[in-house]
């Protein structure tokens, strides 16, 4: 415990652990312990890979939705 460096990344708000891990307790202790001496660097903007899709006409853009990417028809989006 606090020997080492280490470096997180997410595209989810501290807010957002709590859905992810299915128990916000859990959330909250594990944020607590990641979250203890540390730096937070919240970097905000368009991701660089997206902006690169969309510039190659990969992903339609919907405006009526709020500007929501819409994948092609042939890309399969299920898990």
């Amino acid at each position: 415990y606090e020997k080492g460096a280490i470096i997180l990344t997410s595209n989810k708000s501290y807010g957002a652990w709590g859905e992810i891990f299915g128990d916000t307790v859990l959330a909250t202790a594990i944020l607590d312990r990641l979250l203890h001496h540390s730096s937070t660097v919240n970097i905000k903007g368009e991701s660089y890979r997206i902006r690169e899709k969309k510039k190659a006409g990969f992903f339609k853009i919907d405006s009526s939705n709020g500007d929501q990417l819409i994948p092609p028809a042939n890309l399969s989006t299920d898990a």
